[in-house]
């Protein structure tokens, strides 16, 4: 249960983070998939991280504190076609970097819309992180604003070809900011995930 939550910093350089003394779990997902609606669900702390209608509006590494014991991170979304090239690439080389060279990073949430048929980014994102071993679980957001079954299939979908790069279909959590689908399983998971590292410290 997430009881206190507070912002503790953003940078672009993954060598600022706080120190890897405590468990991290961090959120990623295309711009414009619901990022900062579903982590201040989570966290149950409306204003926690800032909502855009814009998308691209998370453009740092944004640390929190949970329950003064685990780091939430907000990560800068991938996939803008309106960034400029170099820009984008300093932003690919600074995730890449805080995915693969964070030591206490125990789980990486990729989110992905479930109004939508598989997206390549999406795919070709967790490719990237099947490959270097990030921990990575899926969640699909924004869940309520289609029928369940437009829902469902779509999620059979991606799971379908997230078979043919995993060989067993990684965790995934269906979720909806707006409803509070799924609060529950996902930081159930956290918990899991957050006790497994203190526990193998």
């Amino acid at each position: 249960m997430i009881q206190k939550a507070a912002f503790v910093i953003s940078n672009s350089n993954p060598g600022n983070c706080p120190k890897p003394d405590r468990a991290e779990i961090a959120f990623i997902g295309r711009s414009n998939v619901g990022k900062s609606s579903l982590i201040n669900m989570i966290t149950g702390h409306k204003g926690l991280a800032k909502t855009s209608q814009k998308p691209g509006k998370t453009q740092l590494i944004n640390h929190f504190v949970i329950n003064d014991r685990w780091y939430l991170v907000d990560l800068p979304g991938y996939g803008f076609a309106k960034i400029n090239l170099k820009v984008k690439q300093g932003w690919e080389n600074m995730i890449s970097t805080y995915l693969t060279k964070r030591e206490n990073l125990c789980g990486v949430f990729v989110l992905i819309d479930s109004r939508l048929e598989p997206q390549k980014i999406d795919l070709e994102f967790l490719l990237w992180c099947g490959t270097e071993g990030v921990p990575t679980a899926l969640v699909f957001t924004k869940a309520d604003k289609q029928s369940k079954s437009k829902t469902d299939l779509n999620i059979r979908a991606f799971l379908k070809k997230t078979k043919e790069i995993f060989e067993e279909a990684p965790d995934y959590f269906v979720t909806s900011a707006e409803a509070g689908t799924g609060k529950e399983e996902l930081t159930a998971f956290i918990e899991e995930l957050v006790v497994e590292y203190e526990s193998g410290k």
